[in-house]
């Protein structure tokens, strides 16, 4: 197979198919054949902070994953303070049950304030504050 790159839709081709491609309308007018290698190099997921992208003369490169936005970090803050919220929760159940039911040992009733004060932080994190967020650290188990 011989393949081709796009640079407007950052894309590889197999130009054995470019006919299958037109019919659809599919075919960009900007693909370019390249080595195996650079299908190989590229197809595959780039370096840690980097994706592929085009170089000005058209062919694929690394480039740097921009930052999200304020409301991708926004999203991504809100998911992370409801998935920590729920682990807290989840953690102090039993041992508030325990403390209820006045069998807590002096460890269960340490680690149940630990845990309590740790969801009462993480209440008051704003995600709005994305993604100058200082969060709380994890009380150990």
């Amino acid at each position: 197979m011989t393949y081709g790159y796009s640079a407007t839709t950052n894309t590889f081709y197999v130009i054995e198919n470019k006919a299958g491609y037109e019919q659809f309308g599919n075919w960009p007018t900007d693909v370019k054949p390249v080595p195996d290698k650079v299908w190989e190099t590229f197809i595959e997921q780039g370096p840690p902070g980097k994706m592929r992208g085009a170089s000005e003369n058209g062919f694929p490169t690394w480039v740097d994953i921009p930052a999200p936005t304020q409301e991708q970090a926004i999203e991504s803050a809100t998911i992370q303070k409801v998935r920590l919220m729920a682990e807290a929760t989840k953690t102090i159940a039993p041992l508030q049950d325990a403390d209820d039911l006045g069998i807590a040992t002096a460890d269960e009733l340490e680690k149940l304030k630990s845990w309590k004060i740790y969801r009462v932080q993480l209440s008051r994190l704003t995600p709005e504050d994305a993604p100058n967020i200082r969060w709380p650290l994890t009380p150990e188990a």
